[in-house]
């Protein structure tokens, strides 16, 4: 774990060992890295080269102007895999995390092999109605945290909540004509009572050339952590074998001759 100078700004960086293919581990909005490699490191270090970073404005590293919007993102994601891992990369992202994924694949499909989409929403209209930010809903334990990792000052964390709030409204929007051409393996996962629409999960498994449906019963938005060895049992097994699926009673896909 270090500070490694990508896009012209540093971000708190993680690298693993490395026991295979390169993945990346995307975490989500408003969160960190710490949150999410504490389920997927574990089970995925022994058979991968695991990667990971905090967003600009996230976990340890420094907000940058318009770091909370998904081009920038985006862009700052495309950095990371062309300027510290310098090859094609599997993807696992988490909500956000997810849907900075599929835009990474959108721009760049030479970067990535396959994506491991977690709760993502292509839409603001894939979201149930979120609850509008009231910044005495911060818990203690999270403005804490905040103050102990965040390089930014303390009284940043609810102009930040805020303003990720206001961007939740209008972004990410990804077409799904753009989607569509997406030509890696995608497994789509959300869980059963997700924040995320479930019509929103298929739709964009449907449209998805090569995409693969998981949605975690009883799991919520929290699928990761509610039930963590039911996700990265999936994704391992995903992750291991990105061969075109072959079914005894096909319906939506074609299985080759």
């Amino acid at each position: 774990m270090k500070y490694l100078n990508i896009a012209g700004y540093p971000l708190w960086s993680f690298e693993w060992a490395d026991n295979g293919e390169a993945v990346l581990l995307l975490h989500g909005g408003l969160s960190n890295t710490d949150s999410y490699a504490d389920v997927m490191v574990a089970p995925l270090e022994n058979s991968f080269h695991l990667f990971a970073y905090d967003r600009a404005g996230h976990g340890r590293s420094g907000d940058q102007p318009g770091s909370f919007y998904f081009d920038f993102q985006r862009d700052e994601a495309i950095a990371f895999i062309a300027e510290k891992i310098k090859q094609p990369v599997h993807l696992v992202g988490y909500s956000d995390g997810a849907n900075i994924a599929l835009m990474v694949a959108i721009a760049r499909p030479d970067l990535v092999k396959s994506i491991v989409s977690i709760a993502a929403n292509f839409n603001p209209a894939g979201l149930v109605e979120l609850p509008v930010f009231n910044p005495a809903n911060t818990s203690a334990e999270d403005r804490s945290e905040y103050a102990e990792m965040s390089p930014d000052a303390p009284d940043t964390l609810d102009l930040k909540v805020a303003k990720m709030h206001d961007i939740w409204k209008v972004e990410p929007d990804i077409a799904i004509s753009e989607l569509a051409k997406i030509n890696c393996p995608v497994l789509v996962m959300a869980g059963d009572d997700d924040v995320v629409k479930h019509s929103h999960s298929i739709e964009l498994y449907e449209t998805l050339p090569f995409g693969q449906l998981a949605i975690v019963p009883g799991t919520s938005h929290g699928l990761v952590k509610e039930k963590p060895t039911v996700v990265t049992s999936l994704i391992k097994d995903f992750l291991l074998n990105q061969t075109y699926p072959i079914t005894r009673q096909p319906i939506r896909r074609v299985n080759p001759a």
